[in-house]
């Protein structure tokens, strides 16, 4: 049963910084570019972008200058790589920080500007207080900030950049196809893979819950260490899922922690990356555990805690025939009486390498060792199975 603590973590957590937004003149470069057009790189400049991409943190740009002269100035110094959706236009400081938020799907409470002017970073700061304003000449400690150092640099926080690079290939091709989204979707040639969290994956598994709040159930943050010990558990089932197409890979986006009850089953965490939001992937990982369940023979049940900007899980559920059956104040206990799962979507693959029926259909418990590795033969798989690819 969850406690109110729990309740309460997932309520305070402070949000970590997914994107740094800088201006350019006296900022990021020492002068202003339409007065010199020989500006040099501030001291250190570099190597922070270099450290805060490595660490995952994603670069972008707002600043009042003419954009031609400024990619050009940006391409000639060897940054313009770092920085995606820049905004160099003559708009506000507060019109351009949010239409970056925007285009990289990220709330604003993730955003940080780093700005000379103490009038752009009020003016943002009035509109928006949750962006995190930084004085220019507090540069050099920007990559001591705590909001801006994750517990863990996994290989996928290294590639984030890449990624998204990714999606704006993607975004741009949909933008030129010229038939349905269905169609498109199935250009992609996608491939949707569900797995046992092992002990590889635990260090993105935390990197999710902290920062993925939009598509998350109940914003619960679990640590390496908690996560070691549920995947582990005979109790529990901790699922990581992620995606591949024709542009790339998308790395580990999806995580569900599911507690194994002997009657019923209950989703405690259900999660995707707010980047596959439009890949009509999000249900894949809900319909597997619902099936799973189904197969157990166990009551399905689900934790909902509503944080001001996830409830596109809350309707998820909703159209996945979960109904509302208890509420704890902020906690919505939804339960499926299973009798209709959808089956996976045409256009994705669906593979299945080490997540093949392992559960006790009397006790609906785990048929493996606390390694996760089966101790009997799987059943014969169920008519939804002949979907996915079982590896």
């Amino acid at each position: 049963m969850i406690g109110e603590q729990e309740i309460e973590k997932a309520k305070v957590e402070k949000q970590s910084i997914k994107c740094v937004v800088w201006d350019l003149d006296n900022t990021l470069w020492a002068g202003t570019l339409l007065e010199d057009d020989d500006v040099v790189l501030r001291d250190g400049i570099l190597e922070t972008l270099q450290e805060l991409d490595r660490r995952g943190i994603l670069n972008s740009i707002a600043s009042r200058n003419d954009r031609d002269a400024a990619m050009k100035k940006l391409e000639a110094l060897g940054l313009k790589e770092y920085f995606l959706y820049p905004e160099i236009n003559w708009n506000s400081k507060t019109a351009s920080v949010v239409a970056i938020a925007k285009s990289l799907n990220i709330a604003l409470d993730t955003v940080a500007l780093v700005d000379d002017q103490p009038f752009e970073r009020d003016e943002v700061r009035f509109s928006h207080p949750e962006v995190l304003c930084i004085d220019a000449a507090d540069v050099s400690q920007l990559l001591d900030m705590p909001r801006l150092q994750p517990r863990f640099v996994t290989a996928e926080s290294r590639l984030r950049r890449q990624m998204y690079l990714s999606d704006i290939e993607r975004n741009q091709a949909e933008a030129q196809f010229t038939g349905s989204n269905e169609e498109f979707l199935t250009t992609l040639n996608m491939v949707f893979t569900i797995n046992l969290a092992a002990e590889g994956d635990l260090m993105r598994a935390e990197e999710l819950t902290t920062r993925t709040h939009q598509l998350n159930t109940t914003g619960y943050t679990y640590s390496y260490q908690e996560l070691d010990a549920l995947r582990q558990s005979q109790d529990h089932l901790l699922l990581v899922a992620s995606l591949d197409d024709r542009y790339g890979a998308y790395g580990t986006i999806g995580l569900a922690l599911v507690e194994l009850g002997a009657a019923v089953w209950t989703i405690k965490l259900l999660l995707m990356s707010c980047r596959v939001m439009s890949r009509g992937v999000g249900t894949l990982l809900l319909n597997y555990i619902m099936f799973q369940a189904k197969e157990a023979r166990v009551r399905l049940r689900a934790h909902f805690i509503p944080n001001g900007r996830n409830r596109m899980m809350y309707v998820t559920y909703k159209f996945g025939g979960f109904k509302e059956v208890e509420k704890k104040g902020d906690l919505i206990i939804l339960e499926n009486d299973l009798t209709q799962i959808q089956p996976f979507p045409s256009y994705v693959q669906v593979a299945l390498p080490n997540v093949s029926s392992r559960f006790n259909v009397d006790t609906g418990r785990q048929v493996s060792d606390r390694a996760g590795n089966p101790t009997a033969h799987p059943d014969d798989y169920p008519e939804w199975r002949a979907q996915a690819e079982v590896m």
